[in-house]
Order: structure tokens, then sequence, then C-alpha cells
């Protein structure tokens, strides 16, 4: 636990910084303890006048004085509170260094402040959420340290902090001010992922994957006899010398592609337990989602997202780090949207899904629309590959007579789409970081090499 106070100068009221509260505010209320010194001063002076006792007088005067002379200098404003964060911009698993200011610009100090600080549950703050309580001198501020871990992925709220000053001795208890929360975006920690294989179809002229077409590249696909439109260059010297007649080396064009990660939020299972527990469906699909965008964005590819559920998001296609940044943003804000409306909407456009595209359906298969969706899309020759983000570890949440029995029918029905799913010319993979896909891609690129066959 990391707290730290520190005293300093207040801040002046026309300066920046703390600004919440720094109207004059007259509002100050009585408390319990002024309460009982008036009762208590007025029931001794009555019975003393009462029964003529002076000594009860004598008891009666300290009550009095003392609440005359704590309340000679009364404060006029509210105490001040402000909330900073040092990295609003933290991935999973990052430090999480955050200051909540107290300022008094009263010429009268605060006897006792207390402070209470709002804080989401992914943000593991080591003092919690409890209060803290401190003096603050006349024009001072104090500073405390709130440092801790951000736990899972998502925009959280660091606050609202509010506080609350007693001044004069405790008979006096200020309006309770309150600071706004601040916006921490937690990027998810992104899964190592590689895949070494070829794209299906590269749709663009230049890149870097390696097509299986003729043209510019660094693959040799073989050596062929000189024909006109062929450069100098490419000229094989030996071949040529060998049998008397040019021979240039053919190359394999190398191309850009563009990969859309198609992520499905119709159904949410299992409990997240942050960066360092276990992962929901929706752990499991944000940080693959994240883990594949940087893998194709590195090597010049563009990638584009779109969200199966009930708001249908889409991010358009584009390639580079301020992709990467903007699919990073993008992934932030995916929850689970169950509908019980068909949410396919205008994911079959040509300008949403291009032919020459490799859509990565990275879905828990939870619905039975979701494999009604994949088989429409492999049905009008998308080259698809879907990704099973299930937690391999998912069991019953309650655990009864029937419930094994259950699971088990459900694993089995289960099987049986995926095996379904197979027969459409879907492959299902279950996601495993790093070469998750280099198989399927393998396979994927060889349908896709294929003679097609056209039914008239």
């Amino acid at each position: 636990m990391v707290i730290r106070a520190a005293l300093r100068e207040a801040v002046p009221p026309g300066a920046a910084g703390l600004a919440v509260g720094a109207a004059p505010d007259r509002s100050w209320m009585p408390t319990r303890a002024f309460g009982r010194s008036i009762v208590i001063t007025g029931l001794l002076l009555v019975t003393a006048v009462v029964l003529g006792r002076v000594d009860l007088v004598v008891l009666a005067a300290p009550f009095a004085l003392g609440s005359a002379l704590a309340l000679r200098r009364r404060p006029v404003g509210r105490p001040e509170v402000q909330i900073a964060v040092a990295e609003q911009l933290l991935a999973e698993g990052g430090e999480l260094a955050a200051t909540v200011s107290v300022g008094n610009q009263d010429e009268v100090g605060y006897d006792l402040v207390v402070l209470r600080t709002g804080i989401s549950r992914w943000l593991d703050v080591h003092h919690g959420d409890r209060p803290y309580l401190a003096p603050v001198g006349s024009g001072k501020v104090i500073d405390v340290a709130l440092d801790g871990h951000a736990l899972r992925w998502g925009r959280h709220a660091f606050g609202p902090a509010t506080v609350r000053a007693v001044a004069c001795d405790g008979l006096l208890v200020s309006p309770l001010s309150r600071a706004p929360a601040r916006g921490v975006k937690v990027y998810p920690l992104t899964e190592p992922f590689d895949a070494a294989e070829a794209m299906p179809r590269a749709a663009g002229l230049v890149g870097g994957h390696r097509s299986r077409r003729p043209g510019e590249g660094g693959e040799l696909a073989g050596v062929r006899v000189f024909g006109p439109g062929d450069r100098l260059r490419r000229i094989d010297w030996r071949v040529s010398l060998r049998t008397r007649q040019l021979h240039v080396a053919a190359t394999l064009s190398d191309r850009d592609a563009e990969v859309v990660l198609l992520l499905d939020v119709l159904r949410e299972a299992g409990r997240s337990g942050g960066v360092h527990g276990a992962a929901s469906v929706l752990d499991t699909t944000v940080r693959a989602a994240a883990g594949i965008a940087e893998h194709y964005l590195h090597r010049g590819d563009r990638v584009a997202m779109l969200e199966y559920g009930f708001r249908a998001r889409r991010l358009r296609p584009a390639s580079g780090r301020r992709q990467y940044v903007t699919a990073l943003e993008w992934l932030l804000d995916t929850r689970a949207t169950p509908t019980q409306y068909e949410p396919t909407g205008p994911l079959f456009g040509a300008h949403l899904l291009p032919a020459n595209a490799l859509v990565v359906a990275l879905t828990p298969l939870l619905d039975p629309r979701t494999a009604a969706m994949l088989a429409r899309l492999a049905r009008v020759g998308r080259f698809l590959v879907a990704v099973d983000t299930l937690p391999p570890g998912l069991t019953a949440p309650n655990p009864g007579e029937w419930a094994g029995v259950a699971e088990r029918l459900w694993r089995l029905e289960r099987e049986n789409v995926i095996g379904a799913l197979r027969e459409y010319g879907v492959p299902v993979v279950a996601w495993a970081g790093a070469g998750s896909l280099d198989q399927v891609l393998r396979d994927v690129s060889r349908l896709a090499a294929a003679p097609k066959v056209v039914f008239r």
C-alpha cells in the first residue's frame, strides 16, 4: 500500500488547477457535537434558574465559552478536490498512478477532511475504497497518492472523489465537494500471434505476402524462356549459356491482403478474472483480435473489424500504426449485446466483406445464428476461418444432479455444429496464440488455388 500525503501551498483562487467548489459557500452545517453543546448549555442554565443553583452556571460556562471561541472564526468556502491520473493509456497489468488533491483556500484550517474515492473494480488500487482522513491547514493542499494496477481491458473510471471537512473544533461540517471521475483506457494485452502461411488471395499489387501469381517478387517460381516484356535483370545467364537461348527467372508477386476480423458478441460466458485470472469469452475474443490485428498491420496489410451483435459496429479497413491504435480504441467498447433479431444486416455487402478478404471469425459458437451466418458466408465464397474463443475449462455455474448430463449433451451438440461447419468448408480452430492459424491458412490457401466448379 502506497499512500503519500504532502502539504503544499494552496492554489490561488484565480489560478488553474483545483477549481471544484472555488466559489465561497456559507452553507456549513452544525454537527451533532455542536447540537449537544447547545442542549447541555441550555439545560444547565434553565436548571440553574429554576433551582437557584449557581454551580450549574459554572458547569455550563465551559460549554458556552468553548463553543463561542471555536466559532469566532468560521470558514466560508468549501474544500476543493481534484483527481489527476499520471497515465490515462495503460495496458493490462500496467501500473496506475493517480493523485487526489484536497485544498483549503480559507483562512481557517480544517480539523479533519474525510476523502472517499470511487474506483472501478478492474483498477486494483492498493489503498482500496477505504476513506482517507487528514487535517488540512489554512492555505494548504494535501496530495494523496493512490497507486495500483490495471486488471482488465476496457474504459474504466477513477472516481468520482468526494470530500467533507470538519472545522471549528468539530462544530461545523462542510457541504460535500465532488470531483468528476477521470477516464482510464486500458488496452488489451496482446497475445502472441504469428502466421507464417500465405494469404488465400492477395488483393493489392504490392505487399509482404507471397502470392500464387507470377510477378515481381522475391519468391522463385521457376525458369522459363525469355519473352516480350521480360526485364533484362531477370535473365538467368547460367541456363541461357547452357541452352544457347535466353531464359529468365520467374518469380511470384508479393501482395498485400485485407483481413476482416468478425467478432461474435451475441453471448458472453465464463467469469473474467483480469489479466492474471481466468479469461471469459470476451477476454479471449478481444485479446486474440488485438494480436491478429497487430500481426497483419505490422506486415503492411489492411485490417477491418465487424461486430456480429445488436450494435453491428464496424471499423473501416486501413493499414499502418494509426490503424492499430484505432483498432485498440475500437476494441475497448466491445461488450456482449444479445438480441432476439437476426443481426446479419449489412454484413454481406460487397463493400464490407470483399471477395478477396480473409475473414477471421472470433466466436464461441454459443448461438445457433452464428453457425448459420458462417455457413452463409462460406456458401457465397468468402475465405473464412472460425476461431473458437470458448474457454476450455468452462463448466456449469450451478452444478446439480442433472447439470453434468446437460453439460455433456450441450458439448455433444456443439461438436455436431463444429462438424457441420467443417462440412460446409468452414475450418474451426481453437485459439492457442502463436501459430494457431498456420495449418488452417494453409488449407484455405490450397482451396483458393483450386479450380472452381460452377453449376449452371
